[in-house]
């Protein structure tokens, strides 16, 4: 599991173009954010997309509550949720009941499955200015919804070689 802050300030990235002519991006880079939260598994390719307006510790619960509900976590069913060491993220005390969070080492964003995708989810937002935060997060929306039908780019991008398999579902 892990957090991306995307906004009105624009992605850009190289682009081709003919040889002699410069490529131009039409941006208005303004400061307002959202934030999509994504639960991934590597080795089935699952995912679970939120967008919130900010993150917190509050949010970050409401979330747990949320992904544990939709996938149905209990005494019977328990997810191990790997996650960075973000000043919101919580301890196992609050979080509820059949989840179980497992953090990465400090400053590690390389073990982060997760992170890979973020340039996917990125890609409908790049060289492109929107003009409001509504606007943007319908785009996102949409693609989160396409990539959800995707498990097999999302294993491509997530399952490292050195991930275990078949003894569990791991999400990050």
């Amino acid at each position: 599991m892990d957090e991306h802050r995307v906004g009105l300030k624009p992605i850009l990235r190289t682009v081709w173009a003919p040889r002699g002519e410069r490529p131009r991006a039409l941006v208005h880079p303004r400061y307002e954010w959202t934030y999509l939260s994504a639960f991934v598994c590597p080795e089935k390719g699952a995912t679970s997309f939120w967008l919130t307006p900010t993150v917190s510790k509050e949010v970050f619960l409401l979330l747990l509550e949320a992904f544990a509900e939709e996938q149905g976590v209990g005494r019977d069913k328990r997810i191990i949720l790997v996650l960075d060491n973000a000043g919101w993220h919580v301890d196992e005390s609050e979080v509820p009941e059949g989840i179980v969070l497992d953090f990465l080492p400090p400053y590690s964003p390389e073990l982060q499955p997760v992170e890979r995708i973020w340039t996917l989810c990125d890609e409908p937002l790049v060289n492109r200015s929107f003009e409001t935060i509504e606007e943007l997060e319908a785009v996102l929306g949409e693609r989160c919804v396409e990539l959800s039908s995707m498990p097999e780019v999302i294993r491509a991008h997530t399952l490292f070689h050195w991930w275990p398999r078949g003894r569990t579902h791991v999400y990050h």
